[in-house]
């Protein structure tokens, strides 16, 4: 008899320790369980903090030339010049340039760290907007349904007809080139896809019981959407949006690199690649570093969407 009353007593502890344990406290532990997981928040968390100490730690200036740089020996000053580390046999009289300098004489490395920077605020602006557009868009219409849900979800099907990129070039070439305007561009074309979400997941949880207790109660139409539904619809839109960052940022840069996006002397890692695109087999180093850069950045945001996936999937029962 005690044989058999053991189990349940341990299960009964394990039905305790999953009530006491919160959401966000389950999904930290999946998520924290996925190695690829822990590499893409680890490489996010040396890309914020470049981007929050680029002023320290970038020597020089990300836009001006070695000519205009106070004290610097100008006949070290050459267009392309190769990277020059001191710590691997260059010689110590020449300037240290851990990068390079650019076409127009900039150090590559300063312009990198603020292109950290850039690039972050790119990704994290373009999916707010979108987010708060597509999460008005898409809860009115699957919370109305009838014809408002008609119209809008024909408006969103006519932009997700396009090739997101060949939109946002569309999009900058009639407003015009520059950061601002293609930052609305990406915006713009990514609306659709989180209305999507959206309405999905209301149209899925406005037929659960507490909606329709709170309808019997006499709660107004904001109340019950924002207030109800909303809360419990937005699972599905975190996932999108940390995706949604990586391929804002790749938008971007591709913008940049066709001259449509930051202009110069921006420090932009699209743009620096588009500059300095046909010196790949002259100097490779200008091409690697910003390519290999916009690559880790949207490798990280993918990693992280991947895992908040699977930790918020709730068919998935473990917590440990």
């Amino acid at each position: 008899m005690a044989a058999q009353t053991t189990p349940l007593k341990k299960l009964d502890s394990e039905a305790l320790s999953l009530d006491s344990v919160s959401l966000w406290q389950i999904t930290r532990r999946r998520l924290f369980r996925r190695k690829s997981s822990i590499v893409g928040m680890v490489i996010l968390a040396i890309l914020v903090f470049i981007a929050f100490t680029a002023q320290w730690l970038a020597p020089y200036s990300p836009t001006l030339s070695m000519l205009d740089e106070k004290e610097y020996p100008t006949e070290f000053a050459k267009k392309r010049l190769d990277p020059c580390i001191h710590a691997f046999g260059c010689a110590s009289d020449k300037p240290q340039h851990l990068m390079g300098l650019d076409g127009n004489i900039r150090d590559e490395f300063s312009r990198m760290l603020y292109g950290a920077r850039l690039s972050l605020m790119i990704g994290f602006s373009t999916v707010t907007f979108a987010i708060i557009i597509g999460t008005v868009l898409g809860a009115l219409g699957g919370y109305f349904g009838g014809w408002i849900d008609n119209v809008i979800m024909r408006v969103m099907d006519v932009l997700l007809a396009f090739p997101s990129l060949l939109l946002a070039i569309a999009i900058v070439t009639v407003i015009g080139p520059g950061l601002i305007n293609a930052l609305l561009a990406i915006g713009i074309v990514s609306i659709p896809a989180y209305a999507r979400v959206v309405r999905g997941s209301v149209l899925s949880v406005r037929e659960m019981d507490y909606v329709s207790a709170s309808r019997a109660l006499g709660g107004n139409t904001y109340e019950i959407l924002f207030k109800r539904i909303l809360p419990n619809a937005l699972t599905p839109l975190i996932v999108q949006g940390t995706l949604g960052i990586a391929s804002a940022i790749l938008d971007a840069a591709a913008l940049s690199f066709l001259g449509l996006g930051a202009q110069p002397p921006t420090p932009e890692w699209g743009s620096m690649l588009g500059a300095e695109r046909n010196q790949v087999f002259t100097a490779p180093h200008l091409v690697f570093y910003p390519g290999l850069a916009i690559m880790l950045t949207v490798l990280a945001f993918n990693l992280l969407g991947d895992g908040l996936r699977d930790a918020l999937d709730p068919r998935l029962a473990h917590v440990s």
